[in-house]
């Protein structure tokens, strides 16, 4: 039995999530605010463990500390995450059905809620592997987002993960100046594995520490640039 990317989600200490969960059509979502109005907003994408993974909705937490409205949809509408008693051999199959390229609608319904229920005027989209990858498609078709940060996001095949690490910046900067029109920025953090930035800090290694949080500024300072 096989981890893919090399991430290995091992125990996790308990956290005490600081927002609460919302229905929206038919999306559910888990939500955190921060203490004053702000209309700033940033959606968060999961990764293939979804959206009830305590470390995604620990980076909803800490974006929101940083004053923006902070939202996590399911966008696997119900359906199973990927586990890790699963399989690698199933990989493939289980993509077909959670394609990170087809959450148009779903961005749709969240973009709305957050500009007529949140008041949100500038909304920012961050994202993680699977997530990443639907980051990469929804700053292409969606101006209404106005920044994009998307960590380990692979294009085209998340197959590609496995391979070197040269090999997924050059094709990702390929894609990128072919199809980005703005600003852009890639970054390299030494010796991290696939899913490293969203531990919390109690189950960091130390020699990893350094970069998560230099991944975490960086995402943060990327956002507040556009929003």
């Amino acid at each position: 039995m096989a981890d893919p990317f090399l991430y290995d989600t091992g125990e996790r200490t308990q956290y005490g999530c600081l927002g609460h969960e919302v229905q929206i059509e038919h999306i559910k979502a888990y939500v955190c605010r921060p203490s004053f109005f702000t209309d700033k907003a940033v959606i968060v994408i999961h990764d293939i463990f979804g959206w009830l993974f305590p470390d995604i909705r620990y980076i909803v937490d800490l974006i929101a500390g940083h004053g923006y409205i902070t939202i996590c949809p399911d966008f696997f509408k119900g359906t199973d995450p990927w586990k890790t008693t699963d399989h690698w051999a199933d990989f493939a199959d289980w993509m077909k059905d959670h394609d990170p390229t087809k959450v148009d609608k779903e961005a749709d319904v969240v973009l709305k809620y957050l500009k007529e229920q949140c008041g949100a005027k500038k909304i920012g989209i961050v994202g993680f592997s699977w997530g990443g990858m639907a980051v990469h498609h929804l700053m292409l078709k969606n101006p209404q987002l106005t920044a994009g940060v998307s960590l380990y996001g692979s294009v085209e095949h998340m197959e590609i993960i496995w391979a070197h690490m040269t090999i997924v910046i050059t094709l990702l900067e390929e894609k990128l100046k072919q199809y980005c029109k703005v600003a852009y920025k890639l970054k390299v953090y030494p010796g991290q594995v696939h899913g490293f930035a969203q531990l919390k800090p109690e189950d960091m290694k130390p020699d990893d520490k350094p970069y998560i949080e230099e991944a975490r500024r960086d995402m943060i300072d990327w956002i507040k640039m556009f929003t």
